[in-house]
């Protein structure tokens, strides 16, 4: 049947001819955008995948950055470490030279010199060492978090060294005292470290007993932070304990050529005594000279920090030189074993860093099978469409040419 109002052959063609446009449309935003989805209308389960994955890969990607900004702060903490111990190897050699008595009183005078400055370049190196500006080694950091993971509490925690000395107390005795161990009985002296302080295992002591310099580390701490055993450093190394036998310090010097005993007790009581076995075990805690802080202190001190123990240490004479090599070994273990943590973590972080690199790049491989385009199919498709919209465009145009025939049936 012939009309002229309804032109169904038209409006067929022009249907046809308007999906063919949308689609073709589809077609070339994905050619143009290299993406398969471009709008959730696309795949809308496809672009929440994708969308979730893209978080977790910008995550992965800044978490690689966080890994390697985290070794290149643990290296500066462990080259100011290894400059450290070159200088306590220095510190150590320099008290070997000093025991021996082919030095004179000037010789052990320029040896102690040097020993010193020693001692103030690793304070220096503790308190200045800096990464973005920040303190590293100085106790101020302290355990430090890294976010190494792209969700929450993903993270690698390090605890940085005190590689700077810092003083905890000055401990004060009733009164300066001497004792004179040649009667009957020994005489005994008794001096309290400060009860208020919180002490913490490796913080060091430091006493002078008559001229005699020895440093002591603190092992252990009850649960009122008061000490409960330390480990002297000296000719031999001494360990109290509370509670425990006393144990025997050789100190030597003027009015102290024998034996002297320490022991320590609750809170923080330590107990020196004269040996009545040696009629010239004599000998006086009397007060000590300015410490780093520049005051005048009693004749104690505590520090904390890796190299506290070197802080006060000298070698002017054969004695303290002695008790100096010590002090020195111990610090050099301690600055070692921190040394080992410090590279034990950063060889963590660079398997983390290499595991996250990895983790991202074939997560990036997966969103791309879900959001990239195959432009080899796109292409296909692009010609399809182009065709079927000449022939549609043809067919509407011949559609729309067939309702003027019906004129001719009126002539």
């Amino acid at each position: 049947m012939a009309t002229i109002n309804t032109n169904m052959a038209a409006n067929i063609a022009a249907n046809a001819l308007t999906r063919n446009e949308r689609t073709m449309g589809s077609t070339m935003e994905r050619l143009s955008t290299g993406l398969r989805i471009n709008s959730a209308k696309d795949d809308a389960a496809g672009l929440a995948i994708s969308s979730k994955m893209t978080s977790q890969i910008n995550g992965l990607n800044q978490a690689v950055r966080n890994a390697n900004d985290a070794i290149g702060m643990i290296q500066v903490e462990e080259g100011a470490m290894k400059e450290v111990t070159n200088m306590l190897q220095r510190m150590r050699e320099l008290a070997v030279q000093a025991i021996s008595d082919s030095n004179t009183s000037a010789d052990r005078t320029a040896l102690d010199s040097e020993f010193s400055q020693l001692a103030a370049e690793i304070q220096r190196v503790g308190l200045n060492t800096q990464w973005n500006g920040s303190n590293l080694i100085d106790g101020s950091r302290g355990t430090a978090s890294f976010q190494i993971g792209a969700n929450a509490s993903q993270t690698i925690a390090h605890t940085f060294a005190q590689v700077g000395a810092a003083t905890i107390t000055s401990s004060t005795p009733a009164a300066a005292n001497s004792v004179d161990a040649s009667g009957s009985a020994a005489d005994k002296h008794t001096m309290t470290l400060d009860d208020g302080a919180d002490f913490a295992v490796d913080d060091t002591l430091t006493f002078n007993l008559n001229g005699v310099i020895f440093s002591a580390n603190v092992d252990e701490v009850d649960g009122d932070g008061d000490v409960s055993k330390i480990t002297f450093h000296g000719s031999s190394t001494q360990i109290v304990e509370a509670g425990a036998t006393e144990v025997v310090l050789n100190v030597t010097g003027t009015n102290a050529a024998g034996n002297i005993t320490a022991s320590i007790a609750a809170d923080n009581v330590i107990t020196f005594t004269g040996t009545t076995t040696h009629a010239d075990a004599d000998f006086t805690l009397a007060a000590m000279s300015a410490y780093s802080d520049g005051t005048s202190t009693a004749n104690s001190t505590s520090q904390r920090g890796l190299t506290a123990g070197v802080m006060h240490a000298d070698v002017s004479s054969s004695a303290n030189a002695q008790n100096a090599i010590k002090t020195v070994d111990h610090v050099i273990s301690k600055v070692d074993a921190a040394r080992a943590t410090s590279g034990a973590v950063m060889n963590r972080l660079e398997y983390a860093a290499d595991n996250l690199t990895n983790v991202a790049q074939n997560s990036a491989a997966a969103r791309s099978r879900i959001l990239d385009a195959d432009y080899a199919a796109e292409t296909t498709e692009l010609a399809r469409t182009q065709i079927i919209q000449q022939a549609a465009t043809a067919m509407l145009a011949q559609a729309n040419a067939s309702a003027s025939q019906v004129l001719a049936l009126l002539k």
